[in-house]
């Protein structure tokens, strides 16, 4: 084994270098090149820790980096970086953690997949996902990638085209929801590791599954957080909820932002990861000229231009600001979509009723139409939650500039008792919940096991090894939860192992279960095969209810060219009927919830509506959705060409 390095203290002049990325990089061979940006540090070694402890001196450039290569060292060598003659500190851009957080690095080579060219995959255009939300550790009982690549012919028979994966990110113990993560280049070893993590996208990408990655890049976990220890990761300036803000606008914030978004490039290159969910923007303190994440999104969006691959870049915010998703040119970051809470929101309201913490803001139908005709409930009025003005207009925004869902991991896992709907609401209401999203003009996206109304919670669960800190977040989550009325009494112990096996999937598959799961395959079936449910025009009405204090009835009118579509979703406890204009010669009703087929009583509109003088009155059933689409003339189509 030899080594080559050497140098001395000088001031950074100059930023980390856009092409080079942090860590341990393989050169071929047993040789790497093992990178840290450390600018607080005069010296930092290399330490190898096997067969025999031998350390490697560093040299340090004048861009705050400290470098080394050296050759004939194995794979799987742990090492650790000596900062300054005393500290010895796993690498902050570690890329394997076998040991946990608190455990020496190992050097990896990129783990083994097969090319997207080989497979014959490309990325669907981001119109055309249907999205499905899942956590590893849960989503079977080993809770390993493999285990969840057994079941993925099951998204696909189902019409799943992306799967997005909660944080994979090593984070302390085995059992976290990924959002305590602190080493954004690795990958979790009791899921798998980064072995297990390329076979998955390998896995998926035969299959014509897209991967979305969950990256937490607004804050970092508190157990194994050792990067101010190297740098100015944290500003001095601004606090989250999580404590001081990631420093991505102060001094040295060059080299932070460099750190984080060569992660994102490490997996969209070496894994083949077609897009990322960057959490909780809002999140971000960033009074830079040009924000952190609209340099994350440009730099995604060259690599995968260079890489001639589609990548995605959906945000999660709650800002309702249009300039998340505007292109950088017109002052916006950039982001190709955002998580849409409005439209959950006003959705839960219709179906549950349920007005605490930050549902007071929301009335039910009438801002589930709002959200449905423009993605934001509010845009810039009072908000009584928030108490302030909350929005702006989202003007210039299309529908796929929104994902939108019935349930999250968040909109589940954080209510006291982790309810999904399946146990909120009854078979009704969980088919309206799925005909809303599904039928939508957003990008819809499933949270794991909703598909079939899966009754298991999804509980808030870690896996702390420090007693002091275990013991802040269970005080943390009983305050947390004031706001809804729940009693600190209600909420499972986040640290109880039984709490995480308690979220774990059942995977049901009684008679109700199976034919959930069917409807939900059906309305993205017809998602894809009726144009008219691909509208360029849409209307929405929220019609008042027929009797006071009953939920009413949402009409939603689309247009594609000369094809129409008219859906009636009747979150109301009678039947509903209305008098609805439908433009000649036919009508087809693709489908109704109270059929039999759906576990209803029988369809009271015809299958087919011939229109020959006036237009019949439409009832549409208690808690139910009806869909009727309008085919037009041969020579009309043909016209409109």
């Amino acid at each position: 084994m030899t080594g080559d390095a050497g140098g001395g203290f000088e001031a950074m002049t100059a930023p980390p270098p856009s092409n080079e990325c942090p860590g341990a990089v393989w050169l071929g061979g047993d040789a790497w090149k093992v990178s840290v940006w450390a600018p607080k540090r005069r010296q930092v070694e290399l330490v190898l820790l096997e067969p025999e402890r031998v350390t490697v001196p560093m040299r340090r450039g004048g861009d705050g980096v400290h470098r080394a290569s050296v050759r004939d060292v194995p794979a799987g060598t742990p090492y650790l970086l000596r900062l300054d003659g005393e500290l010895e500190r796993p690498d902050p851009a570690s890329r394997l953690q076998p040991d946990g957080v608190h455990g020496p690095s190992r050097l990896l080579r990129p783990p083994p997949r097969t090319s997207d060219e080989e497979i014959g995959f490309r990325c669907p255009a981001f119109a055309d996902f249907v999205l499905y939300e899942l956590h590893v550790g849960t989503f079977t009982e080993p809770g390993t990638f493999a285990s969840a690549t057994s079941r993925l012919d099951g998204l696909v028979d189902l019409g799943v085209t992306a799967v997005e994966l909660m944080p994979v990110a090593q984070f302390p113990g085995d059992r976290n929801w990924g959002y305590d993560g602190v080493y954004p280049f690795a990958v979790q070893e009791s899921y798998g590791g980064p072995e297990g993590l390329a076979a998955f996208v390998t896995a998926c990408h035969v299959r014509g599954l897209a991967v979305i990655l969950d990256v937490v890049y607004n804050h970092v976990g508190p157990e194994g957080n050792y990067l101010a220890d190297f740098a100015p990761y944290f500003s001095e300036r601004h606090e989250t909820p999580w404590g001081p803000a990631i420093n991505f606008d102060g001094s040295g914030c060059d080299g932070v932002r460099w750190h984080f978004v060569q992660s994102a490039l490490y997996f969209l290159t070496e894994f083949g990861i077609d897009g990322f969910r960057v959490d909780a923007v809002h999140a971000f303190v960033d009074t830079s000229a040009r924000p952190f994440l609209a340099e994350l999104t440009a730099e995604v969006e060259e690599r995968a231009d260079r890489l001639r691959r589609h990548v995605h870049v959906i945000a999660e915010s709650d800002l309702n600001d249009r300039r998340v998703v505007l292109p950088e040119a017109l002052g916006g970051l950039g982001m190709h979509a955002q998580w849409c809470d409005d439209f959950h929101h006003s959705l839960h309201v219709a179906l549950i009723g349920e007005r605490n913490g930050y549902y007071k803001d929301f009335s039910g139908l009438e801002d589930l139409a709002r959200a449905w005709r423009r993605g934001y409930v509010y845009r810039g009025q009072w908000s009584e939650y928030r108490q302030r003005r909350h929005g702006n207009q989202p003007d210039g925004l299309e529908p796929v500039c929104f994902v939108v869902y019935a349930q999250t991991h968040d909109q589940v896992g954080n209510r006291a008792r982790g309810d999904r709907l399946s146990v909120l609401v009854d078979a009704s209401g969980q088919k309206l919940a799925a005909c809303a999203v599904l039928l939508s003009p957003f990008v819809p996206m499933l949270f794991m096991g909703e598909e079939y109304g899966e009754t298991a919670p999804f509980l808030y669960f870690t896996s702390h090894g420090d007693p002091g800190l275990v013991e802040a977040v269970r005080n943390g989550r009983k305050s947390e939860f004031a706001a809804f009325g729940w009693s600190p009494d209600e909420i499972p112990d986040p640290q109880d192992p039984a709490t995480f096996e308690d979220s774990r999937l059942k995977w049901c598959d009684e008679q109700l279960h199976a034919r959930l799961w069917k409807l939900h395959q059906r309305l993205i079936a017809l998602r894809r095969s009726e144009p008219a449910l691909r509208p360029d025009e849409v209307e929405v009405d929220a019609i008042a209810p027929a009797a006071p204090r009953s939920p009413g009835t949402l009409l939603v009118r689309y247009r594609r060219r000369e094809h129409e579509a008219v859906i009636v979703l009747n979150f109301s406890e009678q039947p509903r009927t209305l008098d609805v204009a439908l433009r000649p010669p036919s009508w087809r009703r693709v489908l109704d919830t109270e059929h039999e087929e759906w576990g209803g009583k029988g369809s009271p509109v015809a299958e087919s509506i011939e229109l020959e003088a006036d237009p019949p009155a439409l009832t549409c059933a208690a808690r139910s959705c009806l869909v009727l689409v309008r085919d037009p003339d041969e020579d009309l189509e043909e016209a409109s060409r």
